[in-house]
């Protein structure tokens, strides 16, 4: 869910372990957020560096800490450890723009260093547009803001979930993908008039999940609903709603995945919550590991699930036991993932909050839970745009580009200036 997940970027400053009592990890960020904010103001360097290392090892080596390293020891005059840091985040595939139209001055006393200059030059490379996707469909509808996508094998059609026009819509190709001709209807619309977020396909009980959420703040949500949302369940074959369930106070149950029982696994980006939807009751699965959970995959068996938290990486939860172990990222950004996706011991990322926005395929060991390699699908290509979530379709992979939240403010509102233009469903073969 972008929107929400975005807007916890804003916390990422340092965490302080307590070796008393565990804390949420909300809560260590919020801790840590005044302490160094403090240390930078009264210039104790080694204070703001130490909190640096807490948050690093709190979100699992996240390149947004590294890069904040790298400040850190340019702020303390060492500007050999401030390269390598800044080299460290070029070897996970970022680039900062700030750096590189000097807009940020924080590394003023590097620039005329060689080294810098070399890794000015890795943050360009890695913004090397790349497109192994080819468009599939095109979507007429510039005002829909494409969320999440599903694909119905029955029907041979994807449906596709609407924020701006809080419906989801039902998309089927009018011939081969070449010519681009498609059909567009609607499936369902919000029963409350609210943003629709996720949506996923139980085709074996003939059902569709989905959810609904008014957004704090949002102006496509009504003001007197903002902090709520609610669990959906439709008839795939009437749409006919069957259920509704709210969600716990002050929750954005932004995305779904389903469990082999055709439990949802529903996510809270804005509460940091995950939990299980059975017998029409939400039951918490975890409550304090997560900042800003996405859009999670299943992994075989049925036992476990991938959440992608948008700061702190990817997780491996059990949904037996409720453990959750981190994914290592030592090698590849794993941060601002909106969706994950599962196919032949890989994971499909959506990447819309990393720089470049991007969508990887990151291979695993045979445990998986040990990732051993990544490749880049798309990034910085001509109308990517922001892309937000996908599904597996056989071998193949189809994912939403262009949604159109990066044309809109933190309000909903398109921005001064701006304009929606059609989002695009791309697909890239697996095999």
């Amino acid at each position: 869910m972008r929107l929400a997940a975005a807007a916890t970027l804003s916390l990422l400053v340092a965490i302080l372990q307590s070796e008393q009592s565990p804390k949420s990890a909300r809560d260590q960020l919020a801790e840590l957020r005044t302490k160094a904010a403090d240390a930078a103001t009264a210039g104790d360097q080694q204070g703001r560096l130490a909190a640096d290392f807490e948050l690093q090892r709190l979100l699992n080596g996240s390149p947004i800490v590294v890069e904040a390293l790298a400040r850190a020891y340019a702020a303390a005059g060492d500007s050999q450890k401030a390269i390598a840091a800044l080299n460290q985040f070029a070897d996970l595939g970022q680039a900062d723009d700030n750096l590189l139209d000097n807009s940020d001055k924080r590394f003023a006393a590097l620039t005329s260093l060689p080294g810098y200059k070399q890794v000015l030059e890795r943050f360009r490379s890695n913004e090397t547009p790349q497109s192994l996707g080819a468009r599939a469909i095109t979507l007429p509808d510039a005002g829909l803001l494409a969320e999440d996508i599903d694909y119905d094998l029955s029907s041979r059609s994807f449906l596709i979930t609407s924020v701006l026009e809080h419906k989801i819509i039902r998309v089927a190709l009018n011939g081969s993908e070449s010519t681009g001709r498609v059909s567009v209807s609607d499936f369902a619309a919000s029963p409350d008039g609210w943003p629709m977020l996720a949506i996923k396909i139980d085709a074996a009980r003939h059902r569709v999940w989905a959810t609904e959420v008014a957004l704090d703040g949002f102006s496509a949500a009504p003001k007197e609903a903002w902090g709520r949302s609610a669990i959906l369940c439709y008839d795939l074959n009437t749409a006919k709603l069957l259920r509704r369930i709210d969600g716990p106070p002050h929750t954005a149950l932004g995305d779904v995945v389903l469990t082999d029982d055709g439990d949802p696994i529903v996510s809270d980006g804005v509460g940091g919550g995950v939990y299980r939807v059975s017998n029409n009751e939400i039951h918490p699965i975890d409550t304090t590991d997560f900042i800003s959970p996405q859009t999670s995959a299943l992994l075989p068996g049925g036992d476990s699930i991938v959440v992608p938290d948008y700061v702190r990486g990817l997780a491996v939860v059990n949904l037996r036991s409720n453990h959750v172990s981190w994914l290592n990222g030592d090698k590849t950004a794993l941060i601002g993932v909106d969706g994950v996706y599962f196919h032949h011991q890989a994971l499909i990322l959506t990447q819309n909050g990393t720089t470049p926005q991007r969508v990887i395929v990151v291979e695993l060991d045979s445990s998986l839970r040990r990732i051993t390699g990544s490749k880049v699908i798309e990034q910085a290509s001509t109308d990517f745009g922001d892309p937000t979530h996908g599904v597996v379709v056989g071998d193949d992979f189809y994912y939403i580009a262009n949604s159109g939240w990066n044309q809109l403010d933190d309000h909903g509102e398109v921005k001064s200036g701006a304009r929606l233009t059609p989002a695009y469903i791309m697909r890239y073969s697996l095999k």
